[in-house]
C-alpha cells in the first residue's frame, strides 16, 4: 500500500479514538453534573423537611396552648356562672 493510504488510515483511527474519548468525557461530565444537581436537590429537600418539622412542632405547641387557654376559659366561665348563681341565692330581691 502507498504511504498516503497508511497516513489516511492512521488519521482516521486517531479521529475515531478522539471522537470516542470526547463522547465518553462528555457523558461523564453530564453524569457528574446530574449527580451534583441531585445532591443539591437532596440537600434542599432535607432543609425543607427540617423547616417543615419545625413549623409543625410550632403549630402543635400553639394548638396545645390554645386548648389550655380554652380549658382555662371554660373554668373561668363556670366560676362566673357559679358566682352569679350564688349572687342570685344571696340577693333577697331575686326569687329562686
Amino acid at each position: 500500500m502507498d504511504t498516503w493510504v497508511w497516513v489516511l488510515v492512521i488519521v482516521a483511527v486517531i479521529v475515531v479514538v478522539l471522537a470516542v474519548l470526547a463522547v465518553t468525557r462528555g457523558r461523564a461530565r453530564r453524569l457528574e453534573g446530574k449527580r451534583d444537581e441531585a445532591g443539591a436537590l437532596r440537600e434542599r429537600a432535607q432543609m425543607r423537611e427540617q423547616q417543615a418539622e419545625r413549623r409543625e412542632a410550632a403549630a402543635e405547641e400553639q394548638a396545645r396552648q390554645a386548648e389550655e387557654q380554652a380549658r382555662a376559659a371554660r373554668r373561668e366561665r363556670e366560676a362566673a356562672q357559679a358566682t352569679s348563681q350564688r349572687a342570685d341565692e344571696v340577693d333577697p330581691d331575686v326569687e329562686t
